[in-house]
């Protein structure tokens, strides 16, 4: 079964490539700017962490469901994902400059860490009787004295601007949404910085390039990684998408088990 990955991300597709998933790969074409940009004018207020990952993660999904790859109309499940970093209550996306890049982690590294948002969208355009007719809210059996691993689905409600309405997530927490083919979710996790990182560190690590174009300005699976002494949550959502929830997507969403998508 395909699974289109509607990004150009070389840290999504490795981790879809390390799991033994070989997605098609689409550019959404989609203006996150704009996008947040005008759900923030709709709503008269900024948007939070959650809201502004999910909305990215619907419209760049939604943009290649219903296109054409290769000539052919999608068949299969489509992923929009999208990330942003939260410091102290403000949103870091990509800050493509590296005089903006240095002075994020300036105030990074004086707050002590932050919360890496992860926003998912699934979107079913099987085009065959393989889809099944579910109820995502449905509970799965597991441990009786475990603590609950993932979170439980509710049904998908989006604001007149678009913005999915996943309820308060707190940090290190989730949400996960499903309305007939199209799933939503939220993953977070919290990151704390070592807290003696010199600034000879930071322009070094800037002068590279490899923090110009990621959420918050630094990769967990490249050169920041030694910057970073503890994670709480998913290390996969701080690359670029949470495996344990997008395989909870899938599977209670469109009854789609993760080994599914192995490429044998």
């Amino acid at each position: 079964m395909r699974l289109y990955l509607a990004s150009t991300s070389p840290a999504r597709r490795a981790l879809l490539a390390q799991s033994g998933i070989e997605p098609v790969l689409v550019s959404p074409g989609v203006d996150e700017d704009a996008v947040g940009t005008a759900a923030a004018a709709s709503l008269g207020r900024d948007l939070t962490g959650p809201e502004l990952v999910s909305l990215l993660a619907v419209a760049k999904a939604s943009a290649v469901a219903d296109s054409a790859v290769a000539g052919s109309p999608v068949d299969g499940v489509v992923f929009g994902g999208d990330s942003a970093f939260e410091v102290d209550g403000q949103l870091y996306g990509k800050p493509h400059d590296p005089a903006l890049a240095r002075e994020r982690w300036r105030q990074m590294l004086a707050a002590g860490g932050g919360t890496l948002w992860s926003g998912h969208c699934a979107i079913d355009r099987r085009r065959d009787d393989r889809r099944r007719d579910l109820d995502p809210t449905t509970e799965r059996p597991g441990g009786a004295a475990r603590a609950r691993t993932v979170p439980p689905v509710r049904s998908l409600v989006t604001s007149p601007a678009g913005v999915p309405q996943l309820g308060d997530v707190a940090p290190g927490g989730s949400a996960l949404a499903a309305d007939g083919d199209r799933v939503v979710a939220v993953d977070s996790a919290v990151l704390t910085f070592a807290d003696d990182v010199s600034v000879d560190e930071i322009d070094a690590y800037v002068a590279t390039g490899e923090p110009l174009e990621v959420a918050g300005a630094f990769t967990i699976d490249g050169r920041a990684a030694a910057y970073i002494t503890r994670i709480d949550g998913a290390p996969s959502a701080v690359i670029g998408m949470s495996l344990p929830v997008l395989r909870s997507m899938l599977l209670r969403g469109f009854g789609i088990a993760w080994h599914d998508l192995w490429s044998l």
